[in-house]
């Protein structure tokens, strides 16, 4: 027996868990479907984002994506509110459509059937949130974590071993690393250093700009602190 959406069919069930939505259930035999289920909404400004990186992109190719994503957060805050307007009721639609179609899925269901595959579900969706945080943040152009000086020496001399499995390699790296003297450690300590500062600069130049967009969920935990207490300098 099959219960029809406009959309799609899902056959019912002799048990359901709860799905990560707090407002749906889902059978055990959906667990291969979960991904199949309504993506939540972009935010305006992310739909924004999406939509202009293209266009900057084809505008200036060999510019890097912190750059365009900053001239984009420009572009947004210089924005007149009735074109915001557009992007934030088309967010509003979106929603209020996920939440029925979310709706819709759960009325189809029994209270009777049995929570089972919950922990399934919630890694699935833990999984698939990281990746989809992952996708949000490159998009944003975050910039890269600093190297640990270790990194850069396999980064640089795993190009130079040819032969042998990857897993050769690494333990021959490793190996040679050990043997290294202080001075010649102390060239790649330099180079992680450098890249330290790196990543303090840009992280602290693209917080500002997520910060002026209303992205504040994804400034690091001191930095939303000191932007709540109005502190400028970090």
């Amino acid at each position: 027996v099959h219960w029809e959406s406009p959309e799609r069919t899902f056959p019912t069930c002799g048990s359901r868990l709860r799905s990560p939505f707090s407002f749906a259930y889902v059978p055990r035999c959906f667990s291969s479907t979960v991904n199949s289920y309504p993506k939540k909404p972009l935010t305006s400004y992310i739909r924004f984002s999406k939509e202009q990186l293209p266009i900057f992109k084809a505008q200036n190719p060999d510019a890097k994506n912190s750059e365009l994503i900053r001239k984009i957060a420009q572009l947004w805050r210089e924005l007149p509110d009735s074109e915001k307007k557009i992007y934030e009721d088309a967010y509003r639609a979106d929603w209020q459509a996920y939440k029925e179609e979310i709706n819709r899925i759960q009325e189809q269901l029994t209270p009777s059937q049995i929570v089972s595959l919950e922990k399934e579900i919630q890694q699935k969706r833990l999984k698939k949130k990281a990746l989809i945080k992952k996708r949000e943040l490159t998009m944003l152009g975050k910039p890269k974590r600093p190297r640990s000086a270790y990194n850069i020496y396999i980064a640089e001399r795993f190009q130079e071993h040819k032969d042998g499995t990857s897993q050769v390699k690494l333990k021959t790296i490793n190996e040679n690393w050990k043997n290294l003297s202080s001075s010649q450690k102390q060239v790649y300590i330099q180079l992680a250093n450098d890249d330290k500062i790196r990543y303090y600069n840009e992280m602290k130049s693209w917080e500002e700009q997520m910060l002026e967009v209303g992205r504040n969920d994804l400034l690091r935990r001191t930095v939303k602190h000191q932007a709540k207490n109005g502190i400028e300098e970090y």
